[in-house]
């Protein structure tokens, strides 16, 4: 009876097998590609390979923006089943608080993805993949270093967390330096690790590179004496514009407040590119156009005597005054006093839109274009030149503004005497040989001639001296608006100039914006940073001296002659 019992098993079981056999050999045989083509669907993926953005260097060479291999933490929730141990774990290996994770998890639970982390560093990579959690999975992607961080931060910009130029260069030129990403196809084992791979779709192509015209040695000593001066004089913000005045390259440009493009949260008030977006009236930084208009007019050159006695004079109800009574001055020694009077005279001598229109052959209201976002073009306008009020105001820098930027590509017709050159932000390769030229050179030359006496000892900016250079340039302090109009306790303090004059190499400009420890004139504000930025440029260029000269020390304890 066993025996039978045994044999009736042993059939069976031989019966079970054969069935099987035939059922996987039909299955093999009918739905072979139904088959294969579910689990392709369970263990093939594509995946992308991403592109790596292309490099952004300054004019030597020196990396200023870089893209570093990263990770991205993603999940499935639709397959995901974490226990709180799980969700623990994983929120002390990505940095994340677990109530976080979880409400993500369960906020996008019906949902095939759902990042975790973005960027994590390798070794966070690293234990993430030791934790050995199913459905966790890691995917290669980029992010951007920037080594010189603030200093370099408004001219470089940032990218997003998809690694997409959102400001300055990094999104001016977006499609330039973005890269087009390739794709593979790769064999999943059940934890999501890739087995092989089994077939590539398309190669990466990385982005291009980007070479600046910014030199990042000029860019940190202006960002550092920038920096210094903000902070000593208490002021609300800062920038410093320099130009290359042999073709229009920018050299440096610095804001202050900056910040970190490498860790930007709480940092967003000082992400604004204050030299291109904030523009002020420029005050008396101004009046080298109009010396040069009364110039062209051919009744004035800079010995031509004015009379500012008794130091004021109105203008309908409207007072113009000098600090003190100048007397009868020559033009010359007005522009290096910056006599509000004389140039109110000056102004109100000349041709109804005279002033204006030497403004607007240097660019006065131009929109400069040099490619970077959120670029302003200041305030000009010739509707109300006909009152007298008007014209006055604009011979000394008020009703109009501008940026630092712009009021850099109007110094810089001066540097080239008279010749227009457009601003750039990348490299000219070449010096440019088509330029309009706007004024006459030799009055230009009178001009700059006039401007040196600015930075002489009797001058309002001694302290924009530099040892062995000729410097002309000027001062501008011009009061800003409150609610009851100008009020004296707000300044803008400007230092603008050209150096060395006799054969100009850079152009600088300089503002700080509300200063309020002690002085307020550009002359003893923003002078200074002129004579140390400026000074220190030329050497590091290899610019030989033209001069032999004493420069003021930086020190300077008195506020300017005059208010410009």
């Amino acid at each position: 009876m066993s025996a039978w019992r045994h044999y009736v098993v042993l059939a069976v079981f031989l019966t079970a097998v054969a069935g099987l056999c035939v059922r996987v050999i039909y299955l093999g045989v009918s739905d072979r590609d139904f088959l294969q083509d579910q689990g392709d669907a369970r263990s093939i993926r594509q995946e992308t390979i991403p592109a790596m953005r292309g490099v952004i260097y300054d004019r030597q060479g020196e990396p200023l923006a870089v893209s570093t291999p990263v990770f991205a933490v993603w999940t499935d929730p639709s397959q995901a089943d974490f226990s709180n141990t799980d969700v623990q774990r994983l929120a002390d290996i990505v940095q994340v608080p677990a109530a976080t994770l979880s409400e993500r998890l369960d906020g996008n639970a019906g949902r095939e993805f759902v990042y975790l982390k973005r960027r994590a560093p390798w070794a966070m990579a690293e234990r993430v993949r030791a934790a050995n959690l199913r459905h966790v999975y890691l995917q290669p992607e980029y992010r951007r270093y920037y080594p010189a961080a603030e200093t370099t931060a408004h001219v470089v910009g940032v990218t997003n967390i998809d690694d997409q130029g959102i400001e300055g260069s990094e999104f001016a030129f977006d499609a330039q330096l973005k890269g087009q990403h390739g794709g593979k196809v790769v064999l999943k084992d059940l934890r999501g690790n890739t087995v092989r791979d089994l077939d590539y779709v398309s190669a990466p192509v990385y982005g291009q590179d980007l070479n600046l015209s910014i030199d990042l040695r000029l860019q940190f000593l202006a960002y550092r004496e920038l920096k210094s001066a903000v902070a000593s004089h208490a002021a609300k913000s800062g920038s410093v514009v320099m130009v290359d005045a042999s073709n229009g390259e920018l050299l440096a440009l610095v804001n202050q407040p900056s910040y970190n493009p490498n860790n930007i949260p709480e940092q967003l008030k000082g992400m604004r590119n204050r030299a291109i977006t904030d523009a002020y009236e420029p005050g008396s930084t101004i009046k080298p156009f109009t010396a040069l208009a009364a110039l062209e007019s051919g009744r004035y050159d800079q010995h031509t005597t004015i009379d500012t006695a008794p130091g004021f004079f109105r203008i309908g109800q409207k007072l113009i005054q000098d600090p003190g009574n100048l007397e009868a001055i020559s033009l010359g020694r007005s522009l290096a006093k910056s006599s509000q009077v004389a140039f109110a005279k000056v102004a109100l001598d000349l041709e109804e839109q005279a002033v204006f229109n030497v403004l607007r052959r240097a660019g006065i209201g131009d929109f400069i274009g040099t490619g970077l976002p959120g670029e302003t073009m200041g305030f000009l306008t010739a509707t109300q030149l006909r009152y007298p009020v008007v014209r006055a105001s604009l011979a000394y820098g008020y009703g109009l503004s501008v940026t630092p930027l712009q009021l850099a590509h109007a110094y810089l017709s001066l540097a080239t005497l008279g010749e227009k050159l457009p601003l750039s932000i990348l490299p000219t390769k070449v010096r440019p040989t088509t330029r309009e030229r706007v004024f006459d050179r030799r009055v230009v030359q009178e001009v700059l001639a006039m401007m040196e006496g600015v930075t002489g000892a009797e001058g309002t900016a001694p302290g924009a001296g530099i040892d062995g250079y000729r410097v002309a340039g000027k001062t501008g302090t011009a009061r800003l608006v409150g609610p009851q109009g100008y009020t004296d306790e707000r300044h803008v303090a400007w230092f603008a100039g050209v150096v060395p004059v006799s054969d100009p190499r850079l152009v600088v400009v300089v503002v700080i914006n509300e200063p309020t420890a002690g002085m307020t004139g550009g002359g003893v504000v923003a002078a200074p940073v002129f004579s140390r930025v400026a000074g220190r440029s030329l050497r590091l260029l290899g610019v030989a001296p033209d001069a032999q000269m004493t420069a003021a020390a930086d020190n300077v304890t008195s506020n300017e002659a005059a208010p410009g």
